[in-house]
This record gives C-alpha cells, sequence and structure tokens, in this order.
C-alpha cells in the first residue's frame, strides 16, 4: 500500500520534476557552489512555487550549512537541499476522525478547485475503508455543485442530502447530521459554498455551517479540510489565508498536482500558513486521491 502511494504521488509530481526540480538536480551536480549557483538555485525554486518567503529561508539555510559544513561540491548540497525540504514537512498529528458514533468533515475552498470531485474521492477512499458515508450539499447557491455531488455520490457509492437551491446551507447540514443518525451513517462530509454571493457574505455561511455542526454533533465539524488547486501555485495561497480567518482550516487537499509544475508550492503551504497536507489528487478516477506522504513527495521531486 505505501509503495503504491509512494509511486502515485511520483507519478504525479511529472510535471514538477521534469520542468524545474531536474533542472536543480542538474544545477546541483558535479561541480562547484560559486556564487551563480545560488543565484541559480534561488530562480528555480521561485520558478517552482516553492514561494518567495519560503525559498529565501531555505536558501539561507543551505547557504549556512555550506559554510559550518564546509559544502564545496554541488551535489553535496542538493543533499541538504533535500533534507532541509523534508524538515518543512514535519509529521502532523493523526487525523481527528473515529472514535466517536459520527464524525463531521467540512470541505472548504473556491469554487472551480476541485472541490467536488475531491470530495467525491474522499467519500469513496472513506468508504473502501469501510465507513458509512453521507455527503450534505450545502453548496446551496450553485445549482451544478449540488447536481455534480449528486452524480459524484452515485459514483462512490454513498448516500447524499441535497436542500432547495439558493436555499439555508445550515439546514442542509443539519437535515444530513438528522439523517446520518436515522440510516446508521458514521462520517458526514459537507460540501461548502465556494463563492460570494449578492446576497450572503461567504464566511459568514461558513461560520454559521460550523456553529450548526457543533449544536448537532459534539466537537463538530472534527476535521475542516481546504481544497487548493494546485495549478493555480502562490494563488492559491492568498485564497487559503482568507479561509483560515473564516474557519479553522484542519488541513489542505492539494487537487489537480499532476496537472501543474507548481508542486513546490506544498513548501509554502507548510511553512507560511502552517497547514497539514493530508491528501493529495493524483488523476482524475475516483481512486486517484492518496495520503500526502513527505518523504515520498521530496523523493518524487527529484526523481
Amino acid at each position: 500500500m505505501a509503495a503504491g502511494i509512494a509511486q502515485s504521488i511520483k507519478d504525479s509530481l511529472a510535471r514538477t520534476r521534469n520542468a524545474v526540480f531536474s533542472r536543480i538536480a542538474g544545477l546541483l551536480g558535479a561541480s562547484q557552489v560559486t556564487e551563480d549557483t545560488w543565484d541559480e538555485l534561488e530562480e528555480l525554486l521561485i520558478q517552482a512555487d516553492v514561494g518567495v518567503e519560503t525559498t529565501l529561508y531555505l536558501v539561507e539555510r543551505l547557504r549556512r550549512r555550506a559554510r559550518d559544513e564546509a559544502i564545496l561540491r554541488a551535489d553535496a548540497l542538493q543533499a541538504a537541499l533535500r533534507e532541509e525540504l523534508r524538515a518543512l514537512l514535519p509529521g502532523p498529528s493523526p487525523l481527528n476522525l473515529g472514535g466517536r458514533p459520527l464524525d463531521v468533515m467540512l470541505i472548504v475552498g473556491v469554487n472551480g478547485s476541485g472541490k467536488t470531485t475531491s470530495i467525491a474521492k474522499l467519500a469513496y477512499r472513506y468508504r473502501q475503508g469501510g465507513r458509512r458515508v453521507l455527503l450534505a450539499a450545502a453548496d446551496t447557491f450553485r445549482a451544478a455543485a449540488m447536481e455534480q455531488l449528486n452524480i459524484w455520490a452515485q459514483r462512490a457509492g454513498v448516500d447524499i442530502v441535497t436542500g432547495p437551491e439558493g436555499g439555508d446551507p445550515g439546514a442542509v447540514v443539519f437535515d444530513a447530521l438528522q439523517a446520518a443518525r436515522a440510516r446508521g451513517k458514521d462520517l458526514v462530509i459537507a460540501d461548502t459554498a465556494g463563492r460570494l454571493h449578492t446576497q450572503y457574505n461567504l464566511m459568514a455561511e461558513l461560520r454559521k455551517v460550523r456553529r450548526v455542526a457543533a449544536k448537532s454533533v459534539e466537537g463538530a465539524p472534527h476535521e475542516t479540510l481546504l481544497v487548493l488547486d494546485a495549478t493555480t501555485g502562490q494563488n492559491a495561497l492568498s485564497q487559503a489565508r482568507h479561509f483560515q480567518e473564516a474557519v479553522e482550516v484542519t488541513g489542505v487537499v492539494l487537487a489537480k498536482l499532476d496537472s501543474t509544475a507548481k508542486g513546490g508550492m506544498v513548501f509554502a503551504i507548510a511553512r507560511e500558513l502552517g497547514l497539514p497536507v493530508r491528501f493529495v489528487g493524483t488523476g482524475e478516477r475516483l481512486e486517484d486521491l492518496v495520503p500526502f506522504d513527505a518523504d515520498a513527495f521530496v523523493e518524487g521531486l527529484f526523481g
């Protein structure tokens, strides 16, 4: 299983690896470290969407190590870079799921981020693991979102509770939690609105949904996962900050990792947002969502 996850992550990093990290590996080959080495490394890390702040931090760490450890050859610097990249991705605590009659997972993110398909993949994954899953289609502001989630729920083989178009998202979540208890479900995954609406403030609605969940189930939501589109790179970070301000985001689902050369954003998410990446989307099938593995990710960048 672990080998399969590692291979999936490696395969999904092909664009990032080919576009940027293969060049970093080439730069840090059997040559002397010069001032040009540092400048080019900085440029390549930024191209990979590691982010300016995180890139400057990494390069400064490497400069210090090169000085303290008398690193003169670039191939030794590559090993140090791998270690520093891995150190940016500390092992997260286990997901706060299980050990109670009903778990509640809230999924947030902007429309177009891959939120709907990520929810379907999560539902499928947990159903395959023996959980009795129910989806709550609480993105009532976008009719297509409910229709799409309905189709995906059928494909994933899970129940779904919907509400009227333009209806109260909190009411949908409440109804879903009641239905889950009545039907013997043990995991509710709730979709939420992903855009500002003319009559509703998105973040106020998210806070309301959280309150409804908390009143209905003790400690809920037990996880609030933010879906980010890997293809948008650093733009996704500014989105993430808005969601962090509104709700207590506990982790990230990085969608479309296989479709981008900007995989380096994982390091900025960890360092600048302080959030663990929990899952990564590695393709379009229901099966193409795997738990994030930091070791496999760093190894996959270098091939």
